[in-house]
């Protein structure tokens, strides 16, 4: 039987510096083999090649899956879940989708937004009801949506402020169809509002608008979907707690709603009612929601940052925040980002995880708790399940 992995761990300034192997001279301290990336406020998630998913950093709510609510600061294999295809986080609770389209959900559930028909909180994975035939799943503050082929969208959970988007205030404990909306191939969520990318690249959303993130040039809630101003040409869309952020087929980004950190990168912190153009920024093939900040890909594999930055979430080495988008330091052949509540993350080509920014909660897996200004290479995780280090 392997070591314990964390007898292995050599720090020095908040890294782990030591990439050597395990004394049997069979596994590597990082974390390797992931595909896929996402991020809760405080947590992080990633998608192995095998189909397994880890997480890592807060877990009060069960929300890393590993059948406990103990914090974890490298990753751990969340409980029983296989063949896994897509993952997403959001503030208390993760979602996993697998490759027979059914939708698995763990962490809090105060208001239904893992989608069992209850509202009891859960530290390990429970299908989401009544779902089938899902092709992306996303995560808002206190409720989800799915994508099914048909093109049709469904959502679950909190509907405060009508994120579901099915003209109600009424909570959701499972799955119930956004009304009015066919044809779609892209789906994000916000803190509590919800955006969908239509086939003809139109960009639609619902729910809360006090910054103007719906993008229709008011600040009403709306109740059911409401197209985005003079946005066309769409290819992704990502929605931040209050802003929206969507790539276009020309390589461009832009944003709309709460800028007070300047998140939506348009060089001042004002709010925007409809979209703006990311100031100096072209070539983009991905971009990531946070909080308060943004991230984006370019198609050289560097990676991309704007907004707050007052734990270094902007990977530049500062704490300073910056209205324009600014190098995440010493990091490239990027394939993959995303953005949590204060840190972010990067997937590699060769299979590695980087992070940066907060790490209060063990957030950026490097097994420490110190934050950090430019990126740190997540560790290998341990599978308790299996007796053992893995991830190599």
């Amino acid at each position: 039987m392997y070591k314990i992995l964390t007898k292995l761990y050599k720090i020095k300034g908040g890294m782990v510096v030591n990439s050597g192997t395990t004394s049997s001279g069979s596994q590597s301290l990082f974390l390797r083999g992931v595909t896929s990336i996402a991020c809760g406020v405080w947590h992080s998630i990633a998608l192995r090649a095998d189909g397994t998913v880890w997480t890592w950093g807060h877990n009060a709510d069960g929300q890393l899956g590993d059948g406990t609510f103990e914090q974890r600061s490298a990753p751990v294999k969340v409980k029983g879940l296989t063949d896994a295809i897509a993952i997403a986080g959001r503030i208390w609770h993760t979602l996993a989708l697998r490759s027979d389209g059914t939708v698995w959900a763990w962490g809090h559930n105060g208001d239904g937004q893992l989608g069992d028909g209850t509202t009891i909180n859960r530290p390990a994975p429970v299908r989401v009801a009544g779902l089938n035939a899902i092709t992306s799943v996303v995560g808002g503050r206190e409720h989800a949506v799915a994508l099914r082929a048909d093109g049709t969208v469904w959502a679950w959970g909190s509907s405060e402020f009508h994120q579901l988007g099915d003209g109600t205030e009424t909570e959701k404990l499972t799955p119930v169809q956004v009304r009015g909306l066919t044809a779609v191939t892209a789906i994000t969520g916000g803190g509590w509002h919800t955006i969908a990318l239509r086939a003809d690249g139109t960009l639609w959303a619902w729910g809360n608008n006090e910054f103007g993130q719906l993008g229709d040039g008011t600040v009403d809630e709306h109740f059911y979907p409401v197209q985005v101003k003079n946005m066309f040409g769409v290819v992704a869309v990502s929605g931040g707690r209050e802003h929206t952020i969507v790539l276009k087929a020309d390589g461009t980004v832009w944003g709309w709603g709460r800028n007070d950190a300047g998140q939506l990168g348009d060089g001042s912190t004002k709010d925007r009612l409809d979209p703006v153009q990311v100031a100096d920024l072209s070539g983009v093939s991905a971009i990531a929601k946070a909080r308060n900040h943004t991230l984006a890909l370019k198609n050289d594999g560097t990676v991309w940052a704007w907004g707050k930055n007052d734990v270094g979430q902007l990977g530049n080495g500062s704490l300073e925040d910056s209205l324009t988008p600014v190098q995440v330091e010493k990091l490239t052949g990027v394939t993959a980002i995303a953005g949590g509540g204060w840190h972010s993350l990067a997937l590699r080509a060769d299979g590695t995880v980087w992070s940066w920014g907060s790490n209060n909660n063990g957030q950026l897996g490097n097994g420490t708790n110190l934050d950090s200004k430019v990126p740190v290479q997540c560790i290998a995780g341990n599978d308790p399940q299996a007796g053992g280090n893995c991830c190599n």
